[in-house]
């Protein structure tokens, strides 16, 4: 039986699990969540594994009926939410009766929210991974974002249940922009010192081109020490690719799995969450800092998530 039918699709609504991981050697692309955080919130709140899969909602959101009773969540981006009219909160467990309707009015904070569903959406696992990669049409409902008339089946809830209470989120949301850390390398000699530290205290802006695949960005270019050629590496989530022209992309969710641009760093794994919270036109600025600091941000992180989902 159908569990949820998308009445409108919203502006980009795709399912995504936490990612196709382990075939980028053969040039598949991860995909999942550009805010993993939020992800994990919405599916901690209804009782699911943190890797079911959920529908990741952009800038604009669906309407979506609810087929049979369910118990859903949403977390992410700040938008007004109402099952059949009455206002629900967000980041906590709600109960939707069979033939209800779950509407998002206009965003006030962040891009992306993730609505968790109890049993998690059932679509079929590609390479193991119900994540959607739009591009090469993968996974997901057929390989594409969510249009109106679609059904989406929902799986079994496996009965440890929620919390009764709103859960939180240990992400505070941008508004209008955010400051995240990189870690430099490994192309940064590649750039003069003076480029190097413009990269770190320009005020960069999202341009309309930005997409989860990439966040092309507006602001001071970072031109070459030569035109040397570089092997196409392994990209992964937060790279900043520096091509010809100067002006760095943030490589996102949807990357490509290789690329030969020089990298002049990489977001770290804890502040990309926050970066996927940032919409074309928001800005963004980048502090250097070490792998230690990285590692320890990432498991003050990680503990937080844990205790949310071990208070289901």
């Amino acid at each position: 039986m159908d569990g949820l039918g998308i009445l409108s699709a919203g502006l980009l609504t795709t399912v995504q699990d936490r990612g196709r991981y382990g075939h980028q050697h053969l040039g598949v692309p991860v995909a999942g969540p550009m805010d993993a955080v939020s992800f994990r919130v919405a599916n901690a709140a209804v009782g699911n594994a943190s890797s079911s899969a959920a529908l990741e909602v952009t800038l604009l959101g669906p309407e979506i009926e609810f087929r049979r009773a369910a118990r859903f969540a949403v977390a992410g981006a700040d938008f007004p939410l109402r099952l059949d009219g009455i206002p629900v909160p967000r980041n906590a467990p709600v109960a939707a009766a069979g033939g209800q309707r779950l509407t998002f009015g206009p965003r006030r904070r962040g891009a992306r929210a993730y609505l968790a569903v109890a049993g998690g959406i059932d679509v079929p696992a590609v390479l193991g991974s119900r994540a959607t990669h739009v591009g090469s049409r993968t996974g997901g409902l057929d390989g594409r974002a969510l249009r109106a008339g679609d059904a989406l089946p929902v799986g079994l809830a496996d009965g440890r249940g929620p919390g009764s209470r709103e859960v939180g989120s240990p992400l505070p949301l941008p508004d209008g922009g955010v400051r995240v850390r990189v870690v430099l390398g490994p192309h940064d000699a590649h750039f003069e010192p003076a480029v190097v530290d413009a990269f770190l205290t320009t005020r960069y802006f999202l341009t309309p081109h930005s997409d989860r695949m990439g966040y092309r960005l507006r602001g001071a270019p970072l031109p070459r020490r030569t035109d040397e050629h570089l092997l196409s590496m392994a990209t992964p989530f937060g790279a900043i690719q520096v091509p010809p022209r100067g002006e760095p992309i943030v490589l996102m969710a949807d990357r490509q799995t290789a690329g030969g641009y020089p990298r002049m760093a990489t977001v770290i794994t804890a502040d990309l969450p926050l970066a996927g919270q940032l919409a074309p036109g928001d800005w963004i600025e980048f502090e250097a800092c070490d792998q230690a600091t990285a590692l320890r941000t990432l498991v003050r992180q990680e503990r937080a998530l844990l205790v949310l989902e071990g208070d289901r």
